[in-house]
């Protein structure tokens, strides 16, 4: 019955699941224990999200609750990279809005995106010139997909792309489960002298739907500790250079 309401309702929490049922909420969580631990499900703090398929996606209201402090940490440690004057393009995403809030207040810089959150949180900004790039609009993903966001990306050329994935693989590359977004996210790649992962733990050793860079591709790729230091030597002897922030 749990997994049933959390497949149909997409997420819930352990106080919902306790009214429900009439039961104590150590009971849940051991319920939920065991769903996670058979691959079921995905426990979250103070709940839990269906486990869907490589093509599933959360969208980007259930992706804000998800790793909170280690998204922050990323894109503090990211901000780093951007100096006074670049020209930098940022993917979508609830990591890259991690970012984006870093740099905002202490950088001169421009701005190319497709995630509408993003443009308009820098709006406030006068050290920063926005542009987005236009499209179809996403529906709860806050971001602009399709041919329109892909032709206005690849007419830029940009100091760093920054990037986020819902996989990332020693094989199979760096991945999305959305076909649209993924060749949004290719012409973001291709745009940059230099090409930074964003990617916390989670998504490591993972492979999503459709693949829209190769890992010799990435130049950076900032992760949180939860890496493990076999795939963290594996990464590094593929060429990407890795850094661990401190959450």
């Amino acid at each position: 019955m749990i997994l049933e309401i959390i497949n149909k309702e997409v997420k819930t929490t352990v106080a919902e699941l306790c009214k429900r049922f009439s039961v104590s909420p150590a009971t849940i969580r051991n319920d939920l224990r065991e769903l996670e631990f058979a691959g079921l499900l995905k426990r979250t703090h103070g709940g839990a999200i269906s486990n869907r398929k490589a093509s599933f996606e959360l969208n980007s209201y259930q992706k804000e609750v998800e790793n909170v402090d280690k998204k922050a940490a990323i894109g503090r440690a990211a901000a780093q990279y951007v100096q006074d004057g670049d020209v930098i393009a940022v993917d979508t995403g609830t990591t890259m809005f991690e970012f984006i809030k870093a740099i905002a207040a202490n950088k001169n810089s421009t701005v190319v995106t497709n995630d509408l959150q993003i443009a308009m949180y820098l709006e406030r900004f006068s050290e920063i010139d926005t542009i987005l790039a236009g499209g179809m609009v996403r529906r709860n993903f806050h971001s602009t997909v399709g041919p329109i966001a892909v032709e206005a990306i690849r007419g830029f050329n940009v100091d760093r792309s920054f990037m986020a994935a819902n996989g990332v693989h020693l094989t199979r590359g760096i991945t999305t489960p959305h076909i649209e977004q993924a060749q949004v996210k290719e012409a973001l790649v291709a745009a940059g002298d230099e090409v930074i992962l964003l990617a916390d733990s989670s998504k490591l050793g993972k492979a999503s739907f459709v693949k829209f860079a190769e890992l010799s591709q990435v130049d950076v790729l900032i992760t949180d500790s939860g890496i493990s230091p076999e795939l963290l030597a594996e990464l590094e002897q593929a060429g990407v250079h890795v850094e661990v922030a401190k959450v």
